[in-house]
């Protein structure tokens, strides 16, 4: 697991399994939002398994599954508001971070400047120059 911090309130990172959910807490995140589908790839932890490991930590979890290369400004929009209800700071997950990242700069798109949102990207290892915002 690979945490790249996005801002005091989000970090993202790639694919957790419930065993990092302990850590995850210890690392003083409030909650998680899953933005991968399940079976993306053989293999891949479900999102039901690491839910369960976050009920019993007490840790707010939530899923908004974001396919590779179909990643929409409503999608953005649906992350922003689990982000504004969420206790902080939130991790989020998906294969390598970048869809994450995406979804954040969308919801963050009327408020930022484009400019600012490529930057904070770059600095976390993400280049979002390509996405329409």
């Amino acid at each position: 697991m690979k945490i790249k911090k996005i801002s005091d309130q989000l970090s993202v990172a790639d694919q957790i399994t419930k065993n990092n959910v302990s850590d995850i807490t210890k690392a003083g995140f409030k909650s998680i939002i899953c933005n991968r589908p399940d079976g993306e790839v053989p293999g891949q932890p479900a999102f039901k398994d690491i839910e369960q490991a976050a009920i019993k930590a007490n840790l707010p979890i939530r899923y908004l599954p974001a396919v590779s290369g179909a990643v929409t400004p409503q999608l953005g929009q649906e992350f922003g508001k689990m982000l504004e209800e969420l206790p902080k700071p939130v991790l989020a997950y998906c294969r390598s971070g970048m869809r994450c990242t995406t979804l954040w700069a969308l919801s963050n798109a009327k408020t930022m400047d484009r400019a600012s949102l490529v930057q904070i990207a770059a600095n976390a290892g993400y280049d979002i120059s390509a996405i329409s915002l």
